[in-house]
């Protein structure tokens, strides 16, 4: 018996088939189009047993991207397990749940609908979410969904981390607050560190940098988030991949008012060709940026330096708020794959106790600490688990549902239709 986890994203879609009593992962794997080329994304498989299988797939839409993913977890977990494999639940990652999600659920219509209300808000991923949803309701009829919201993580934010400094009755009439973002990653690391460093996470004072193709920062005291750099919607906060992150709204008015842009141009540019790639001119993905930059690309160079002191800037605010820091993390493809950025991310952060070992940077490979001896802040590149995290959630929400489809399928396995 197995849960099914997918994470579909705004560059990527995640997936792992994980053993529904234990959680150990079967097989877990990723197709992955950073580089704005679906008909040759990268397709890796790591099975349990075996070696990581890699390819190039095209996967024009989200919905080949979700259906494709569902049957090479099947297909890997058969030749894997030399056997059938019932698969009993299926999670999605959901990025926004808005007010009315404050905790995972199992998915019927109403949740369906909810969920595409909010897509206005979470653009490039609610849409995605929904694809992948409705491409496992195909696959597997009959077998429960449950949604698991990033923005769950921040449920407890108070009213002065999570309001805006506009008319209350924004709040009141249309739900306008800081929602935040990733927090499935950042609630993994949050409780991985704890396991590095051999401290009760309840005592720490943390602060976490989800860095891929959306980026945010959390501040965590005592495992709960108090502060983010995620906002209303994931245009929020950090410069990403694509998005442009905190930006003057009075930019916004001038562009409607003096040059005619629309909303809906807004909304494109600001979406999706904004953040590293708009200020590069070369690619939403920072390693290709890298590459560029030490070519000589000077608009590259900007798109680096631009993105590392925006988070090393958050860093700064973040501590001050949580009163002292204990540990920075660094996660997702950026943080854990790019040596340059988060030696340039560190760099100044000397003044708040976050004293990088150089040698320990460019050799890392996650789960480690790169931080210097004498660090009174400790520095973690951890790789994240939101798959796992989203199994685990599957299984204590769909709970009995999960274990009447097992009843009901004993000896006869769930294939992909």
């Amino acid at each position: 018996m197995s849960i099914l986890a997918i994470n579909a994203g705004s560059s990527s879609l995640k997936f792992g088939l994980f053993d529904d009593e234990t959680c150990e992962p079967l097989v877990t794997g990723e197709i992955d189009w950073a580089g704005g080329n679906r008909e040759q994304a990268q397709l890796v498989v790591r099975p349990r047993q075996g070696t990581i299988v890699r390819s190039r797939v095209p996967v024009p839409d989200n919905s080949a991207a979700a259906a494709r993913a569902l049957q090479v977890a099947v297909d890997s977990t058969l030749g894997a397990t030399q056997g059938t494999q019932t698969i009993t639940a299926v999670g999605h990652r959901v990025v926004h749940g808005g007010e009315e999600f404050r905790a995972s659920t199992l998915i019927d219509d109403k949740v369906k609908a909810a969920i595409s209300r909010l897509s206005s808000l979470a653009p490039l991923h609610n849409p995605a979410a929904l694809k992948a949803i409705e491409a496992a309701e195909a696959a597997l009829p009959g077998v429960p969904q449950v949604a698991v919201f990033d923005t769950t993580f921040y449920a407890s934010l108070p009213p002065k981390a999570c309001l805006y400094p506009v008319p209350y009755e924004w709040y009141h009439q249309w739900g306008v607050r800081r929602f935040g973002f990733h927090g499935i990653s950042h609630a993994y690391c949050v409780n991985r560190a704890g396991e590095l460093l051999k401290r009760d996470s309840a005592q720490l004072r943390i602060i976490s940098c989800h860095l891929g193709g959306g980026c945010s920062a959390a501040a965590v005291r005592g495992g709960v988030a108090v502060a983010t750099s995620g906002g209303f919607s994931p245009l929020d906060g950090l410069m990403m991949g694509t998005r442009c992150g905190s930006i003057d709204p009075g930019i916004l008015l001038h562009l409607q008012r003096q040059h005619g842009v629309g909303h809906q141009d807004l909304d494109r540019t600001l979406n999706h060709s904004s953040g590293l790639l708009g200020v590069s001119g070369v690619s939403a993905d920072l390693a290709q940026i890298e590459v560029a930059a030490a070519q000589g690309n000077k608009r590259a160079r900007l798109a680096f330096e631009m993105f590392a002191d925006r988070v090393r800037s958050s860093i700064g605010a973040l501590a001050v708020t949580l009163g002292g820091l204990d540990a920075v993390i660094f996660t997702d493809r950026i943080g854990e794959h790019s040596p340059a950025l988060r030696a340039a991310v560190c760099e100044g952060l000397q003044v708040i106790g976050v004293r990088l070992d150089s040698q320990s940077n460019t050799a890392s490979r996650p789960d480690v600490d790169i931080a210097a001896a004498d660090s009174p802040a400790r520095i973690l590149v951890i790789h994240t688990e939101e798959e796992l995290m989203v199994a685990r959630e599957t299984r204590r929400v769909a709970g009995r549902n999960v274990v009447a489809a097992a009843s009901a399928e004993q000896g006869q396995a769930i294939t992909v239709h």
